[in-house]
């Protein structure tokens, strides 16, 4: 990692070597694993998910920081460790299912390294609740920014001001049965130079490395960058989003008035159509030929 002279609070990053790696809990890549990963490949931040307590003995072993976020009513939590000195992270609670008897609410492990956020993610498995997640993430955070971790989502993912940097090939095969890419990247202001995954270990899930490079800021006419005026426009978008998604109900009865309005004209034209083409009864054609031979 490159930065600025120590009197700097926060030195500029021009080069990051990032880990991200689910661990599979209890059962799957425990202290000795991610020890061996840090000491082969080196990283500047190595994110974790599902990591339980015997986790914090990394530092004994590597040395280094390390912080660790336990999830709610869960074993395992997120957990982050760094080579350089980190403050302390923050927990931001995500959006959270309404469907009675799911997983506890989850949240987002919000780290600073130099002027790079990460967000340290294991994202719901609905598909359109880890979308909300981004989406919610991705309005808080300033900057060069990356969401890196286990997205559980399946398919592309548009998220607004951010593009998907991570490795193509997939990270998970759930009892080998299928392959999916589970662990991605989504970067704003950051290049990736290197995107590769890893040796899956112990674990359910293939560990994924970034090397990222923060793009310069680009300057308005009065020298002042423009990343607020990103952040604002993000934010009128997920505004505009919401806005839409508490008005679909109404959308969507409105619409199906509409249709059934239009079903039952239509059907009405097509038997008044019917009737017209319907050949006339053998009494109206008799009479119809007597008035046609009495006609001079």
């Amino acid at each position: 990692m490159e930065s600025k002279g120590p009197d700097e609070r926060r030195p500029r990053i021009v080069t990051l070597k990032v880990i991200s790696w689910n661990l599979l809990r209890l059962t799957g890549a425990g202290v000795e694993d991610v020890a061996a990963v840090i000491e082969q490949h080196r990283p500047d931040l190595l994110l974790l998910q599902e990591a339980t307590e015997q986790l914090s003995a990394l530092p004994a072993r590597v040395g280094g920081c390390f912080f660790r976020e336990p999830l709610n009513g869960r074993i395992y939590g997120l957990a982050v460790w760094s080579p350089h000195p980190l403050a302390p992270p923050y927990a931001l609670p995500l959006p959270v299912s309404r469907v009675p008897g799911r997983v506890p609410p989850r949240v987002a492990q919000i780290v600073q390294l130099g002027e790079v956020t990460f967000a340290n993610v294991h994202l719901s498995h609905g598909q359109f609740l880890n979308r909300r997640q981004l989406l919610h993430i991705a309005n808080v955070l300033d900057g060069p920014a990356a969401v890196v971790g286990d997205y559980n989502a399946i398919g592309p993912i548009k998220l607004a001001g951010f593009e998907d940097i991570g490795p193509r090939q997939p990270t998970h095969s759930p009892n080998n049965t299928i392959s999916l890419r589970l662990d991605r990247c989504m970067a704003r202001g950051l290049r990736c130079s290197y995107a590769k995954v890893l040796a899956r270990g112990r674990s359910d899930h293939h560990p994924i490395r970034l090397d990222l490079h923060v793009l310069p800021a680009v300057r308005g006419s009065d020298g002042t960058g423009t990343g607020h005026v990103r952040r604002l426009k993000l934010r009128d978008s997920v505004e505009r989003w919401a806005r839409a998604m508490s008005d679909a109900p109404n959308r969507i009865r409105v619409r199906q008035t509409f249709f059934e309005t239009l079903d039952v004209k239509f059907r009405k034209a097509k038997r008044g159509v019917v009737q017209q083409q319907r050949p006339a009864p053998v009494g109206v054609l008799r009479q119809l030929s007597k008035e046609e031979a009495k006609a001079p």
